[in-house]
């Protein structure tokens, strides 16, 4: 009887032992395939990174170009917008006034400098003289610019302004001149006065009207 007991007890064991071995195998496998996805997995993800690193790199690459092209275009420096023709007409007309302010300050400079060869009252009266000339032919010449820059119903109202200060002037010269009516100086007054009026008369023209 107790051999029978252990010999059932011994094949309890072995079933046992068995079943036991029978149940683990899965469980191996079953780890070897998890590890094996998980291998597979982390290979995916790192995959992807990398993926998602060259894209990104690449969009950064092309934000810098889009950047760069941007930053070409609204540079001051390097592209200047075009300019309008109404623009750019302004700006030669602006540049036309500049240029005859220029000239006029330069001739003043050099008739400023004019000086008598002699004491006598004939040498300064062709100092005087050649002022007048000068400053008179610059008058015509400024006078000609505005006929071009006016319109007609300004142009009509500047000639009848300029007829009156040509009265002005002459008027005021010959007064200027009576103080020394009957001289050698009566002459040289007159075309004195002329000469420096007739400078202003440039720079207020010039000033006043021309664009």
């Amino acid at each position: 009887m107790k051999n029978n007991i252990k010999i059932l007890i011994g094949m309890i064991s072995v079933v046992f032992v068995i079943l036991l071995a029978a149940c683990g195998k899965p469980s191996v496998e079953s780890s070897a395939k998890l590890e094996k996805q998980s291998q597979n997995n982390n290979l995916s993800q790192k995959t992807k990174d990398d993926s998602s690193n060259d894209d990104s790199i690449e969009n950064s690459s092309n934000t810098d170009a889009y950047n760069n092209d941007t930053n070409e275009k609204v540079d001051p420096s390097n592209n200047v917008p075009a300019k309008d023709e109404d623009s750019s007409n302004h700006n030669a007309a602006v540049s036309l006034k500049d240029e005859y302010l220029k000239k006029l300050n330069d001739t003043k400079k050099e008739m400023d400098e004019m000086k008598p060869t002699d004491s006598s009252t004939f040498a300064a009266k062709k100092v005087e003289g050649d002022r007048f000339d000068i400053w008179d032919g610059l008058l015509n010449e400024v006078y000609g610019v505005l006929k071009e820059q006016l319109s007609t119903e300004e142009m009509d109202q500047l000639k009848i302004e300029q007829r009156n200060w040509i009265k002005y002037r002459d008027n005021t010269a010959l007064e200027a001149s009576q103080k020394y009516k009957g001289g050698t100086q009566e002459h040289l007054e007159y075309v004195a006065v002329l000469a420096n009026l007739t400078e202003d008369r440039c720079f207020q023209l010039v000033g006043d009207y021309m664009e």
